[in-house]
């Protein structure tokens, strides 16, 4: 099946709702964030989605079952992997968490990201 030019999704031009919600209480580990997400694509086959994603402070538990690249576009964030060794990402990090990553994500401040997922079936 062919595609055109209009069949290319303008996010800037889209209205996307807005949602907002705050994790389970036996993922918290501290604080209480207000999260918020922007999915501005689903592919039909619901293995690929974009948006945008963004956290007040606070630290969770986190289990990938996906691919996810992420483009940190405003604050700061430490991702600490089950061993305890940890990654710090800020404004302008670009990086790939692989499926099967499993530890803690931090936000230090506000921070707001670029998503792209990929769940293998």
């Amino acid at each position: 099946m062919s595609k055109h030019i209009n069949d290319i999704m303008l996010f800037s031009g889209q209205s996307t709702e807005l949602e907002s919600y705050h994790l389970a209480d036996e993922k918290i580990i501290s604080g209480n964030p207000l999260q918020s997400v922007q999915n501005h694509f689903e592919s039909p086959c619901k293995q690929f989605n974009v948006g945008v994603w963004q956290s007040e402070t606070g630290c969770w538990q986190v289990n990938y079952s996906e691919y996810e690249y992420c483009d940190i576009v405003e604050g700061s964030s430490v991702i600490t992997d089950s061993q305890g060794h940890s990654l710090t990402v800020n404004v302008g990090d670009k990086f790939v968490i692989p499926a099967g990553f499993t530890g803690t994500w931090e936000v230090i401040n506000h921070c707001k990201k670029i998503y792209v997922m990929f769940e293998q079936q």
